[in-house]
Formats: C-alpha cells, structure tokens, sequence
C-alpha cells in the first residue's frame, strides 16, 4: 500500500518546474512591488 503510493507520488511530482525557477519569478514579483510602492509612494505627502 504505502509503496504504491510512493509510486504515486513519485509520477506526480515529474511534472513540477523547478523549484529554483519558481522561488525565482516570485522574488522578482515581489522585489517588483516594492520598487513600485517605493516610487509611486516617494511623491505622497504624510498625514
């Protein structure tokens, strides 16, 4: 039973990206945002 379903597992997991590539593009997304709060956000007045 639990071999089968290693097995299982195994054949999901062939179709996945790369992790690497994946953490890569969020980090570029995120670091993205911030460089656009930053500038959007450097011309604001404070209240």
């Amino acid at each position: 039973m639990l071999s089968a379903f290693a097995l299982h597992v195994q054949e999901i997991n062939e179709n996945v990206p790369n992790h690497w590539l994946v953490g890569g593009i969020a980090l570029g997304i995120l670091l993205a945002m911030v460089f656009a709060l930053l500038m959007f956000g450097a011309g604001r007045e404070h209240s």
